[in-house]
């Protein structure tokens, strides 16, 4: 594990992604990310368009609204600060019980019980300079806005509807890539994809599926007209 802070970016994060699809000859793949992890599939898309050929972004948006960037920054410090002092392992006690993950507490005590335990056995100095390099640091999505306008990869946006920071964003994703779909998962919050495994596989899987059979399309710009009830007719 690298101890340099200059090795942890967004732009690292999705430089690794980017290498692994070359060094194994992936490419075009469909890559599919969570939460951090989410947004290097954005940024990859954005950056290596060639690479992907479909992205699944879920539970992206974490500090991304520009009116709650300074509240995350110093979220961000102060949880990598208690980071470094009480060590990772003990600190998971309190990180791991963020608002968005006591859904899963309560759906799945068992499964929430073994999330915590794997999120104690993270490395403290990785935990502290990820926290600080990418999560600090990453550009707000809604200040990519264009580069989303013109990407035109396939992409399905996951949220849980109760992983409040990602519903704005999602909505704003939604609205600026022609190509994306959303979905919001019920009762779920921002590990969706342990909370309900099946329903977050079966999604991404009829995803890949649509893209693959050529049946992922654009949306239809008249659909975006700004009327609540009557359209044009049609010619």
């Amino acid at each position: 594990m690298p101890h340099e802070p200059s090795a942890y970016s967004q732009d690292r994060a999705t430089d690794d992604i980017a290498e692994v699809i070359q060094q194994l000859g992936l490419a075009p793949a469909h890559v599919v990310g969570l939460s951090m992890g989410a947004f290097a599939t954005l940024h990859l898309g954005l950056r290596y368009p060639h690479l992907a050929r479909s992205l699944t972004a879920a539970g992206v948006g974490y500090g991304a609204q520009p009116g709650k960037q300074a509240q995350f920054r110093a979220e961000v410090d102060a949880t990598a600060d208690r980071i470094a002092a009480e060590g990772m392992w003990k600190m998971a006690r309190t990180y791991g019980r963020g608002p968005t993950r006591l859904v899963f507490e309560e759906k799945d005590p068992r499964g929430y019980a073994e999330f915590m335990s794997q999120l104690s056995e993270h490395d403290t100095d990785g935990a502290v300079l990820t926290m600080r390099g990418c999560q600090r640091e990453r550009p707000s999505l809604f200040e990519l806005e264009a580069g989303f306008r013109a990407m035109k990869l396939p992409t399905l946006v996951i949220c849980g509807d109760e992983d409040d920071p990602t519903l704005e964003p999602g909505l704003f994703l939604k609205r600026t890539i022609s190509t994306s779909a959303l979905l919001v998962m019920p009762r779920c919050g921002h590990t969706m994809n342990l909370e309900d495994p099946d329903a977050f596989n079966r999604a991404v899987l009829d995803f890949i599926t649509w893209v693959d059979a050529g049946r992922w399309w654009e949306r239809n710009p008249e659909t975006l007209a700004g009327s609540i009830i009557a359209g044009k007719p049609k010619a």
